[in-house]
């Protein structure tokens, strides 16, 4: 059950190094916002603000800062109207790449994305050009000495959860997104403590690159990334430890 993942390591040295903190918050609240407008401001008796939150949490996002995104996005605040959309792509490579938006403009966001794909070699594609690569997953992370892998596998498994891994100091494990609210509930009644819970996209099969196609790779991903209304970012990009460290020597 317990493995090496380079998609964990990839996406945890990234969220490591990241230190643009009020663009992350930004994204945050604008999933808040969202959640409620769609659902109310009760985390209690709306699930998908409660994920919402929980992710804000984990970023260190102020008690107040999510409180008052929530209130704008119940219409207790004037906001702006955001719609959700998905991008989706190849990058350098043969690099599927998927990106879940927050608009409030989609003829400019259109524009933008495909001026991006194209800018780092990759390509924009139709709806469902590469998502059906990709598998709706729970995902909780934890730090290795948070952790002992009996314990984990124990627990996680126990609630409901598929999977328990271990890449480069960093336990994951993963649960169908139905089980994702009672897998989360049993690992902190555990005392198990999580460095991030979410709903993600986990690809089914890994693309490896290395060199100069990488590196593009890359560059792609951050760009998407830095994108004031890209939420999330999902690819099939995989690579050694050494061509990783070589991008960052």
């Amino acid at each position: 059950m317990a493995g090496h993942s380079h998609w964990a390591n990839i996406k945890h040295k990234k969220s490591k190094t990241d230190a643009k903190r009020g663009k992350v918050w930004g994204k945050c609240a604008r999933a808040i916002m969202v959640a409620a407008r769609h659902g109310g401001s009760d985390p209690a008796t709306n699930l998908a603000l409660q994920y919402a939150i929980d992710e804000a949490r984990y970023e260190n996002m102020p008690r107040d800062t999510i409180e008052r995104a929530a209130k704008k996005g119940a219409g207790e605040l004037g906001a702006a109207e955001y719609e959700s959309l998905r991008y989706e792509g190849y990058g350098p490579g043969g690099v599927a790449v998927l990106c879940d938006t927050l608009t409030d403009n989609r003829t400019r966001l259109a524009s933008e994305m495909r001026l991006i794909y194209g800018k780092y070699g990759g390509n924009l594609g139709a709806s469902g050009s590469v998502a059906y690569m990709f598998e709706h997953k729970g995902v909780f992370t934890l730090e290795q000495e948070a952790a002992n892998e009996d314990r984990l596998m124990e627990v996680g498994i126990d609630a409901g959860a598929d999977d328990v891994s271990l890449g480069d100091g960093v336990w994951t494990v993963t649960c169908a997104p139905t089980a994702f609210a009672q897998v989360k509930s049993a690992l902190e009644k555990a005392k198990l403590t999580l460095a991030s819970a979410e709903l993600s996209m986990l690809p089914t099969n890994l693309t490896t690159l290395s060199g100069d196609q990488l590196a593009q790779a890359m560059k792609l991903i951050e760009a998407l990334e830095d994108h004031d209304d890209v939420q999330k970012v999902y690819s099939t990009l995989d690579a050694s430890a050494e061509e990783l460290a070589k991008l960052e020597a």
